[in-house]
């Protein structure tokens, strides 16, 4: 065969098309090429060159080109006439090698193209490693003359922790609150009595609370009291029927609670009162828990600071100068204080996790669809009702299913949630960081050794194998998220967008405008939503193709991964509790918790003790779409472990 004097694209080419055994017997292959050099394309437009081999005299090799003037031009007729003769030459094997060398130079061309594009993409990431360097110097330069000039007044002073929780009650959980109700160890109104002075003791401290019902929760209390005195049945029927009586809890201020103010921190919503409860606070209410109070939250809850002119900044009870997260921020603060066992909370982009990690407690973002996000301010438009979920907050892990069960309502059945769970037949793996993206933060040394602790305690205590995988998609999160937020749904609804949320429907709000009343102190809205609004509108709706396809790729793999039976621990955050109004120069790193409100999946935060500073500690249990007990069943063992909520008082 006349392979010697071709190149190894042509020979290549052959073996591809058919095997040598077939290509011998057949005693001809065909080879379509299109020459590049442009002075050879005029001369030979479309070039088909046959290879034989003389099965007679196996030395000689003919090689036969046939070249057309035109490319749709074929030759039907296979007997040789004059006009086909004219047409053919029969070369020698130096014109063989004309085109085994125009073969080799099209194959260096693309080695070079190669290299070169090679070249070109490590020039790209190290200008990218150049700028994310540059700009984390700028992001530090900003923070360090924000600090320098920041008053610490407007902050709260110095920090001031508060007092220990001393009340044996403050370290029950709802659990144990309520058995200890139904068997008349304890009465409703002493533990309400026990949290309202609580309250009344840190929440000048924290400014986490906003209104309290506290005179109405007595009489409630005082109710559910007089149910169990009256109540001479079965115990297990009181705890079917009411399974949280008598037990207090808080609500985010931005949910409906009948006669309790509503206005998602808006200045223009000032005196507007809630005439029946949101859907989630009525199912509570429903099992007999008594709510105590609504609680902080940021300006139209699209911030990881609740802070709003309403109501002002809320602080962390570790440390009063950072930030207890948002949006649910009043609920982390409260909880963390002791002033709350249980509270209810939101979640669109980490409102939930991002104040649970902050504030060291427990919070569960739930699979979505489960738990009614009706009676909500601001209500969710376009796709964001997919991304919104509504879920518990609570300082003991044993908390988090029954409230869950509680909250779903007959969607609680999806959920399996009483089914026994095999920690040791479940599937672990890990994602120490987002694989490095420009505009978020590092990690930061100390969680991802405290997840590392994670993993060898997992592997230590139920004898399985944490694999750690690489995700590298979920360098885009925050891409991802903006992307499917400016989305329409599939009606062809966009959502609302922020400035006419700002406006509240009674005026119209122009960002630029508001900017500039803000640098005169006279605007009515925080900066976050004054950016929010002016990206809102710089973004539009108008998705990247690119992003799509990280989107989908990462959703793929993470529920490929995952399936029935795995668990997935992922950072909260990439720095724990910033200090208040810093996270205005670092508005991505909540990607680390907003991604999986996009990939629609359960997850839970988990405290992990205090690190440096004395400052909470956490990590992310994500579980496959309505596996929730999977997270929540992972939750209850590093809480042992790990050893849960610390009391921010004790010394």
């Amino acid at each position: 065969m006349m392979t010697g004097g071709l190149n190894s694209e042509a020979s290549h080419f052959f073996a591809g098309k058919r095997s040598v055994k077939n290509w011998a017997a057949k005693r001809s292959v065909v080879l379509s090429l299109r020459l590049k050099n442009r002075r050879r394309m005029r001369r030979w437009p479309s070039v088909k060159l046959f290879c034989f081999t003389d099965q007679k005299k196996k030395k000689k090799t003919v090689c036969k080109v046939k070249h057309y003037q035109g490319e749709k031009r074929k030759t039907k007729n296979t007997r040789e006439t004059p006009e086909t003769r004219e047409s053919e030459h029969h070369v020698t094997l130096s014109h063989a090698r004309f085109v085994t060398a125009t073969l080799r130079s099209r194959g260096a061309r693309r080695e070079r193209s190669a290299r070169t594009g090679v070249r070109g993409m490590a020039l790209a990431a190290r200008i990218e490693w150049l700028a994310a360097r540059a700009l984390r110097a700028v992001v530090h330069v900003l923070v360090a003359l924000f600090r320098l000039l920041a008053s610490r007044r407007a902050v709260g002073g110095p920090p001031r922790p508060p007092p220990p929780a001393s009340d044996p009650l403050l370290r029950l959980s709802a659990v144990r609150l309520a058995e200890r109700i139904r068997r008349k160890e304890v009465t409703s109104v002493q533990v309400v009595r026990a949290y309202i002075e609580r309250i009344q003791e840190v929440n000048p401290l924290v400014n986490a609370v906003v209104k309290d019902r506290f005179s109405a929760a007595l009489q409630e209390a005082a109710r559910a009291d007089r149910l169990v005195e009256e109540d001479k049945g079965d115990e297990g029927v009181l705890k079917e029927r009411l399974p949280l009586l008598g037990v207090p809890f808080t609500v985010k201020e931005s949910f409906c609670v009948q006669g309790m103010p509503n206005s998602a921190g808006l200045l223009s919503r000032r005196g507007v009162v809630s005439g029946t409860d949101a859907p989630a606070v009525a199912l509570l209410k429903k099992a007999g828990a008594i709510p105590l109070a609504v609680t902080n939250c940021s300006e139209l809850c699209m911030w990881l600071e609740s802070h709003n002119h309403l109501y002002g900044i809320t602080r962390n009870p570790y440390d009063t100068r950072r930030i207890p997260g948002g949006s649910s921020g009043g609920e982390g603060s409260i909880l963390a204080s002791g002033g709350s066992v249980v509270g209810v909370g939101s979640d669109i982009g980490g409102s939930i996790r991002m104040p649970a990690f902050f504030n060291g407690i427990f919070g569960h973002k739930p699979t979505p669809g489960i738990v009614s996000n009706d009676g909500q301010h601001p209500p969710s438009s376009g796709r964001r009702d997919e991304f919104l979920c509504t879920g518990p907050m609570c300082r003991y892990a044993e908390d988090l299913l029954p409230l869950l069960s509680i909250m779903a309502g007959k969607n609680a059945d999806k959920l399996s949630l009483h089914a026994d769970v095999d920690l040791r037949k479940l599937r672990y793996f890990s994602v120490p960081h987002n694989g490095g993206s420009p505009l978020v933060s590092p990690v930061e040394r100390q969680l991802i050794e405290a997840q590392k602790k994670v993993v060898r305690r997992l592997e230590a205590d139920l004898g399985v194998t944490v694999q750690e995988v690489p995700l590298p998609q979920l360098r885009y999160s925050h891409h991802i998220w903006l992307d499917c937020m400016a989305s329409p749904n599939q009606h062809g609804e966009l959502p609302v967008p922020f400035a006419e949320l700002m406006g509240d429907g009674s005026r119209k709000v122009w960002p630029l405008w508001e900017l500039l009343k803000w640098l005169l102190g006279r605007s009515p809205h925080t900066l976050p939503a004054i950016g929010l609004a002016l990206v809102d509108k710089v973004l539009g709706s108008q998705p990247s193709r690119f992003i799509g396809q990280q989107k989908e790729q990462l959703q793929v793999r993470v529920e490929q991964l995952l399936g029935s039976d795995g668990v997935l621990l992922y950072p909260p955050h990439p720095r724990v509790a910033p200090e208040h109004h810093v996270p205005v120069f670092t508005p991505f790193d909540f990607s680390y918790t907003g991604v999986f409100n996009i990939l629609g999946l359960p997850v839970t935060q988990c405290p992990l003790g205090l690190g440096e500073q004395r400052l909470p500690l956490g990590v992310q249990v994500v579980a496959g779409k309505l596996q929730d007990r999977l997270c929540l069943a992972v939750a209850r063992h590093l809480e042992r472990a790990f050893g849960g909520w610390r009391d921010p008082g004790a010394p």
